[in-house]
């Protein structure tokens, strides 16, 4: 299962790319599966297995999800961006855009409201996977530790009292309608201005999204004895003035002192587990007491979690002068 899930996770990343380089009319599914030497039918089958739909399908709303940023960031004629994503005609452009995101092209270009959009699906995943990686192909670099001031800012995110980690995270919060993964990651990839945002197209990975806990009086206590409520949501800046998905909360977090526990690039499938290890016992050992500061447990701060393969991992703790 592990293999078919990275042959399948390097399709999805030529899907993509070939998107972006507006090279993707010979996308097909006869393609596909030959370069992975299964059937049609097969590939079809395992593939609605992982997407939840069709290839034709997901394909379409992939482009679809790409003329949309282009909508929103760009000044590019709209028929223009139909055409490079393989739309016949602007108002067959209009259509499938409409149907998808329930507003046309021109609206949302003067109205850039939060839609969910189709975001790339992430097979291979250790989190989702249950899977904490497969041992170490080459020794992982030390982890850094060093102190930062976050300005003010804003946090737009859902929020789980009871979950322990990110695989039940999303499992409690598939049960909550409109606020499972790929509705909340595809809402927030089409939010404009996220400060973490790296221009990436993969949730929590370069496209502005990170796992967080916040301090709250009422959260599941963790086990460094911290009562913590599970997020999931975007930086913003602290002007933010954009529309407030239904089932989200937009918070404002003042500026504050943090530990920065980070680990730089590794390999996702072969070292995840123990670059893991590693930050746990650097927090673990980190001797508050000499460096002068202290966590700081007051209701509302965050502590932020990015994973990143290929930029780093890190932990951010807000901290006080003790």
């Amino acid at each position: 299962m592990s293999e078919w899930h990275k042959q399948i996770q390097e399709i999805i990343n030529e899907i993509d790319l070939c998107i972006k380089t507006h090279n993707d009319e010979t996308l097909t599914l006869s393609q596909l599966s030959a370069k992975l030497s299964y059937s049609e039918y097969h590939m079809s089958r395992k593939f609605k297995e992982i997407s939840g739909m069709q290839f034709r399908d997901y394909l379409r709303y992939r482009r679809l999800a790409f003329a949309l940023i282009e909508i929103r960031d760009t000044k590019k004629g709209i028929l223009d961006i139909a055409l490079d994503y393989g739309f016949a005609s602007h108002e067959a452009f209009t259509r499938a855009f409409k149907e998808a995101y329930g507003i046309t092209p021109s609206e949302y270009r003067q109205n850039p409201v939060p839609v969910v959009l189709r975001t790339i699906i992430k097979p291979f995943d250790c989190y989702l996977m249950e899977n904490g990686g497969y041992g170490m192909k080459d020794k992982a670099a030390d982890v850094k530790i060093y102190f930062v001031t976050i300005p003010a800012h804003k946090f737009l995110h859902i929020k789980n009292y009871e979950s322990i980690g990110y695989w039940d995270f999303w499992q409690k919060q598939s049960l909550i309608p409109g606020q499972d993964c790929e509705t909340i990651s595809g809402l927030l990839h089409s939010i404009k201005g996220k400060l973490d945002d790296m221009g990436g197209s993969e949730e929590n990975s370069g496209s502005g999204q990170v796992m967080a806990f916040m301090n709250e009086p009422n959260g599941r206590i963790c086990s460094w004895g911290i009562p913590l409520a599970e997020c999931y949501g975007v930086r913003l800046p602290l002007d933010y003035d954009g529309e407030v998905p239904k089932q989200m909360l937009l918070a404002d977090i003042a500026e504050g002192e943090y530990i920065v526990f980070e680990h730089g690039p590794f390999d996702f499938e072969t070292q995840n587990a123990e670059v893991e290890r590693k930050i746990e016992e650097a927090m673990k050992n980190f001797n508050y007491v000499e460096s002068g500061y202290t966590l700081d447990l007051t209701p509302g701060r965050v502590f932020y979690f990015y994973h990143d393969t290929e930029r780093f991992w890190k932990y951010i703790r807000p901290v006080k002068r003790a």
